[in-house]
């Protein structure tokens, strides 16, 4: 179990993220990129690093990701729920905190698709009486 690796597939809207665990000193590399330069802004930087933050493992292991599909904010999801999958893979005492702040829960909001007739999901024209 030393030289474990651990998948996990997260979703997040329209994105879908492949996450690799492996012992390590705490690289994150997303699509070929260090994380940071990936994900720009530091809210969604954040998110991505919860998971690992909340259990005390963020320098024990490498975190390799392929995400596609949908923006950076729903990527970032996508990947935090990924990585909250595969540290539940490794430990079963990781599973109680990581419930607890909702990371192994799928988000499944999704877009509403728009209707033909209308110019957008919900908005309507403009109702005219005469």
């Amino acid at each position: 179990m030393a030289n474990a690796i651990y998948n996990a597939v997260g979703r997040r809207k329209e994105s879908v993220a492949r996450v690799v665990i492996s012992p390590g000193k705490g690289e994150i590399i997303i699509n070929g990129k260090p994380f940071k330069d990936y994900i720009c802004r530091e809210s969604l930087a954040i998110v991505v690093t919860q998971a690992l933050d909340l259990t005390d493992q963020r320098e024990s292991y490498n975190v390799s990701v392929n995400v596609k599909g949908g923006g950076l904010s729903g990527q970032a999801g996508a990947i935090r729920l990924g990585i909250a999958r595969a540290l539940n893979e490794v430990s079963a005492d990781f599973r109680s905190p990581l419930k607890a702040a909702g990371f192994l829960t799928r988000d499944s909001r999704e877009v509403e698709r728009k209707k033909y007739g209308q110019p957008g999901a919900r908005k309507k024209f403009q109702f005219s009486k005469r």
